[in-house]
Order: structure tokens, then sequence, then C-alpha cells
């Protein structure tokens, strides 16, 4: 399991960092030659412009309405990793989160063995590697350092839960065809192609470009078998290719998840454990 201490992680963060791919690409190229959807570039001054603006923010706003309000999230995770090798993991990720304050997981390795603890908070991320016997210390900065991104925590829940992320931005081009809608929008850091389903507005796909052409990374997160409880809809099932220089692609399946219980975060580092 090489993968693992980068891994412990992407899964907790459910990963779209490390990020990858090659030249960014734009949404022309992005959408099937065999498409014949129409392509609406936003115009800057046109007499068009007003009724396209009203549009994409409607659409924005809508997908923003979709975001799930929650205090508390627990979940069972089967995660499935493969690296650039071709070796094939398997892991049981059990997962707690509170919002805005703390993030628990605990990875169980093949067999159940209890391999890994992590607590991720606004300002620090805590690894306990029950295997190797050692412990990480790191500020959160650490993680946009390994990802590369301006990751956050509220990005972190965001990945967890399936809400929205990095929504702001111009938005240059949009298509509509019969099941999807797909917006083109320019971050500072990122290119982001996000479509979602032109009925209810929910997340289906999701991909990351760099906008400095130099860089070389590409995030892709697709957002699958929704289900509803409670009143939520939820999407179970995530797939997540990262690459720059190595590639790792990662599925996730929500074998159990509840909002809003009572929860507890236990972590303890032994004094027997070694620093990293």
């Amino acid at each position: 399991m090489k993968y693992f201490p980068t891994v412990c992680i992407i899964v907790l963060s459910l990963a779209v960092a490390g990020s990858s791919c090659r030249s960014t690409k734009t949404i022309q190229t992005a959408i099937s030659k065999k498409d014949t959807t129409k392509v609406v570039v936003v115009p800057v001054i046109d007499h068009q412009a007003a009724d396209s603006l009203l549009f994409i923010n409607t659409i924005r706003d809508s997908i923003r309405k979709n975001d799930i309000d929650f205090q508390t999230f627990s979940a069972k995770i089967k995660v499935h990793f493969e690296g650039n090798d071709g070796t094939r993991n398997d892991v049981n990720a059990f997962v707690r989160l509170k919002k805005d304050s703390v993030l628990w997981v605990n990875i169980n390795a093949l067999l159940g063995i209890d391999a890994f603890r992590v607590l991720i908070t606004p300002d620090s991320v805590k690894v306990v590697d029950k295997l190797k016997k050692t412990v990480t210390l790191r500020s959160v900065n650490s993680l946009q350092e390994l990802t590369g991104i301006p990751l956050t925590f509220k990005e972190l829940q965001a990945l967890i839960i399936g809400n929205s992320m990095f929504l702001n931005g111009t938005i240059s081009a949009y298509k509509k065809s019969d099941k999807t809608i797909s917006l083109t929008i320019l971050g500072s850091v990122f290119k982001h192609l996000l479509t979602v389903s032109n009925d209810d507005y929910s997340l289906q796909h999701s991909k990351l470009d760099d906008v400095d052409a130099k860089q070389s990374r590409t995030a892709d997160i697709t957002y699958g078998d929704y289900q509803s409880k409670n009143g939520v809809r939820f999407a179970t099932y995530r797939r997540i290719t990262v690459s720059e220089n190595a590639k790792l692609d990662i599925e996730m399946e929500y074998k159990q998840f509840d909002f809003n219980g009572d929860l507890s975060f236990p972590f303890n580092i032994p004094k027997n454990y070694k620093s990293k």
C-alpha cells in the first residue's frame, strides 16, 4: 500500500487535489465532436447579454440552493483506489464531520485492520499511522502544499458532503442539452467545467484544469447513485481522478450515511509513536 501516506489525506478530503492532466481544455474541445448541442458563449456586450447573464445566474443560484445544510455528518465509505502502477487497493473509511469545525476519519485496511486515524480542523491536520506507529502533525496549509490548490476546510467538507465547489468566477460559456447543463467557469486558479442535470440541478460531473498553461494538473469528479434520506438528496457514488506527473483513480461508495446525529471524535496519540 505504497500510496497510503498520501491517500489517507486524499481519501478523507475526497481528494480533489494533487490534480492533473495536460493542457487546459476549452469547452469546445471538452464536448464530443458528435455532440451537436449548441455551446453558447456569453457575450460581453450584446443584446443577448442580459438574457444570457440572467440564465447563468439562475443556474448558479439553483446549484447553490441544492447544497446540503447540515450540522453533523457520518458515513461508512468503501474506497477503491488505483495508482499509476496499476495496483488496486480497497479500504473502508469511517467519516465523522462537524460543520466548519472538525473532520474525523478512521481507515481500515485489508481484513478490517485499523490502519489510520485522521483529524482535520480549519487549522491543523493530524494523522496517526497505526501500522508504522507514527504520527504526522501539520498545518492545514500542508493540504494546499500537497495538492497545489487553495484547498481549505470548507472545500474538504464540500467534497465529502457533495456540495458545490469553485462556483465563484466568470461564466464564459454554457451548454444545454436534453438532460444536462454545463457551465465553463473561469477562476483565478482553475478553469471549471461543471455539469448538472437540467431538471433538478444535481451535480453530475466536475472537471478542474489549471488556468496557467504551464501547469499540467486536472481533477475530475463524477457524482452518481443519488439517494434520498430524510428529505436530503445525496450522491452515494463518486469517482475521482487526479493526475499530474502520476495518476490516481479513486472510487467511493457510501454504504451508510446519516445527518445531524450526535457524534464524538476520539483521537489520541500513543506516547510511543514517533513523529514524522
